[in-house]
């Protein structure tokens, strides 16, 4: 069933930048839900891909790409004080955008911090220096500075952003199963408390995306569900996790950022090339691809405990995705050929047979078993709920929709991240497109089964070291 109300009254100027996949899934709902007329959008892309969904719905589409030297000169006559910029591009700076906005008095949402085009691999830059701690850091730095002006929410969509809404969901729902009674934590220590009371040492931001096409991957092909430049790109950058306190092997190949919070750590290796041990309830064990995602950081640092300085307790966080079968043979091939991405490339919608996105956050160390608490949306509801998506873009866009209703609502809040969000108030806006979110225990760990065949070096006293997860 479409869901057809009006979460808020805009009468502003909304700008979009980038018009691939996750904005033209994006289009419908904000014409749905937001009291807006076509002719207050505009959309600038950098090509005309969805060209004809821009025109179904009679909102402007210029073809203009976005680079340092020209941003201003295109955005600024587009942004005035309680207008939205929305960037759903690939590319184009999250801190540039922003900086501009703030200087506007401009509202603003992306989906995770974007550099400039090539800063993901910039071979000048160190691998700390390009990885998403630092882009955080940077907009961290940028609060900082300018703690009030108006709202700017960086990295909510589906992961980065419901991500950090579910392990709020989760350690609630654990704690009434615990059979503890506790308030709703306002603050970021609360929350970090009670997951240490629950005895979480690590949690996964655990995907599993089983839709696929008639049509299989085709040699020198990037097959994906959603972005395959931003899949590239984030594949590329140094694979990421944060840090948690129960931590007792360092890994060979990691090092640590000689600035920030100190919260995350990196590999000297591409996350596309790193898996990991995981589960979800329907799949089951799976080895995922430990892709840097800045919710991975941002849990792991509003989740750490101090007291007089000293480091008391965090969480391992990282991320565990197993993206569409062609998905992985793309980065299997692409692995194989020292990274250079190959020049055909397609993302799967309307083609698409069958198959769902199991998405969710993985909650490890308590005594009745891990936790998954997610979403399982079908390609068959989302077809049902919104045009021109699959599974995965809509869990995607119901971020975003929850996010722009949210800054529409509170208009001066400054820089902030998903984990600052009323978790409540996020899911009841999001929770339609969904599909099923559920929560389910199980008796998984990552020592499951291991070492029937062959000898393996792992810490048979305590499963949740990162050590038992890396698959090597």
């Amino acid at each position: 069933m479409k869901q057809q109300l009006k979460h808020a009254q805009f009468r502003g100027r909304l700008v979009m930048v980038g018009f691939g996949s996750i904005g033209q899934a994006m289009l419908p709902l904000l014409l749905r839900h937001l009291d807006i007329d076509p002719e207050q959008i505009r959309i600038i892309s950098a090509d005309i891909d969805g060209l004809h969904i821009a025109r179904e719905f009679r909102v402007a589409h210029k073809v203009l790409p976005l680079k340092r030297e020209n941003y201003r000169a295109v955005l600024e006559p587009m942004l005035q004080e309680g207008d939205f910029l929305l960037n759903l591009s690939v590319d184009v700076s999250s801190h540039a955008l922003i900086v501009l906005c703030r200087q506007r008095g401009a509202l603003y949402l992306d989906t995770c911090i974007e550099p400039w085009a090539g800063g993901y691999c910039d071979v000048s830059l160190s691998a700390s220096q390009r990885s998403n701690y630092a882009l955080r850091e940077e907009l961290l730095a940028l609060r900082h500075e300018q703690p009030a002006g108006p709202t700017a929410i960086m990295t909510l969509g589906a992961n980065p952003g419901l991500a950090s809404i579910f392990v709020k969901q989760a350690l609630l729902r654990m704690a009434a199963d615990n059979d503890m009674t506790v308030a709703n934590p306002v603050h970021h220590p609360g929350w970090a408390g009670l997951a240490q009371q629950l005895g979480i040492k690590a949690i996964h931001i655990a995907e599993r995306d089983t839709q696929h096409t008639v049509r299989r991957k085709r040699r020198g092909e990037f097959v994906n569900t959603w972005s395959v430049d931003g899949f590239i790109g984030e594949g590329l950058q140094p694979a990421e996790l944060g840090w948690g306190t129960h931590e007792r092997h360092w890994p060979a190949d990691a090092e640590h950022h000689t600035f920030g919070s100190g919260a995350a750590i990196y590999l000297q290796r591409p996350g596309a090339a790193t898996r990991v041990r995981s589960w979800t309830p329907l799949e089951g064990p799976y080895h995922g691809l430990m892709i840097t995602h800045s919710e991975s950081i941002s849990i792991a640092d509003h989740l750490t405990l101090r007291k007089d300085g000293e480091l008391l307790y965090r969480p391992t966080v990282h991320y565990a995705y197993h993206p569409c079968d062609d998905a992985v043979l793309s980065i299997h091939e692409m692995a194989g050929k020292n990274w250079q991405a190959p020049s055909e490339k397609r993302i799967i919608r309307d083609e698409v047979v069958a198959g769902m996105d199991e998405l969710g956050v993985l909650l490890m160390g308590n005594v009745k078993g891990v936790y998954w608490y997610g979403s399982r949306l079908s390609i068959e509801q989302a077809r049902e709920l919104a045009p021109y998506n699959n599974a995965t873009s809509l869990q995607v866009v119901a971020g975003i929709l929850a996010g722009i209703v949210w800054a529409l609502r509170n208009p001066h809040a400054g820089i902030i991240e998903p984990d600052d969000l009323d978790h409540e108030a996020i899911m009841q806006i999001a929770r339609p497109y969904l599909g099923e979110v559920v929560g389910v225990y199980g008796d998984w760990n990552p020592l499951c089964e291991r070492g029937r065949l062959f000898g393996e070096d792992v810490d048979d006293s305590d499963p949740w070291q990162f050590k038992n997860f890396r698959v090597t």
